[in-house]
């Protein structure tokens, strides 16, 4: 997306509501058309122009079918983060925003991807998983422990950061609902940092926001 273009108006909290299944991915350059299986209430529910998070990217809803969704990733989207790795039968996380009198069970989720991080390690202990990844120094410098970081649009809690990699915990639940129980080694997943640290970052560095803005083209993680 254009660094001109306004942020987004619509918030998420990182709880992932239901896995889609990718069913068509359409060139029409210099964007691509994703189809997207749901549940028929999603597709009931859903209105031409509604947002909705897909790997933690926020995209516009462009047209209904009976049981799918499709939406529409422009070049930037598609150069930085997972979706135009996609293909047919893949699972892709879904979350539609926050609304007003809803439950913020996560954290603060924009739908703004910073950047692609590669999975480096899964160590399993019985059902629970550690996973770390391979991250961008300048991302990992937004990373803290305990703090809050959205991969591919799951809401979680680091629990080690290095220089340029970070470990996360998770819950045999999480590894159940969500694109995080397939990633092996190797795997790029969509990463949103905190937006405070992001603030913190600049207010003390001096550092500023380059107002990049990778999610909803036009616009302006497991929830029960």
């Amino acid at each position: 997306m254009s660094r001109h273009q306004p942020l987004n108006r619509f918030m998420f909290t990182g709880l992932v509501e239901a896995l889609g299944t990718v069913t068509e991915l359409v060139d029409d350059p210099p964007a691509c058309r994703l189809e997207v299986a749901v549940a028929p209430d999603w597709a009931v529910e859903a209105s031409v122009g509604d947002s909705v998070a897909l790997n933690g990217c926020c995209l516009t809803v462009v047209a209904i079918a009976e049981n799918s969704l499709a939406f529409e990733a422009g070049p930037e989207t598609l150069a930085r983060t997972n979706l135009g790795q996609l293909a047919s039968g893949d699972p892709i996380n879904l979350e539609r925003p926050l609304a007003a009198n809803g439950r913020l069970g996560g954290h603060f989720v924009q739908g703004h991807v910073d950047g692609v991080a590669t999975v480096t390690a899964v160590d399993r202990e019985g059902d629970w998983v550690t996973m770390w990844f391979e991250v961008p120094a300048d991302l990992a410098a937004q990373l803290v422990p305990k703090g809050s970081v959205a991969v591919d649009g799951v809401s979680l809690t680091v629990v080690e950061v290095d220089d340029n990699r970070f470990s996360v915990a998770l819950i045999p639940h999480t590894l159940d609902v969500t694109t995080l129980g397939i990633r092996q080694p190797g795997g790029r997943v969509n990463l949103e940092t905190d937006i405070l640290a992001k603030y913190v970052q600049k207010l003390i560095g001096g550092e500023s926001l380059d107002g990049v803005v990778i999610g909803n083209e036009n616009s302006v993680g497991t929830r029960p």
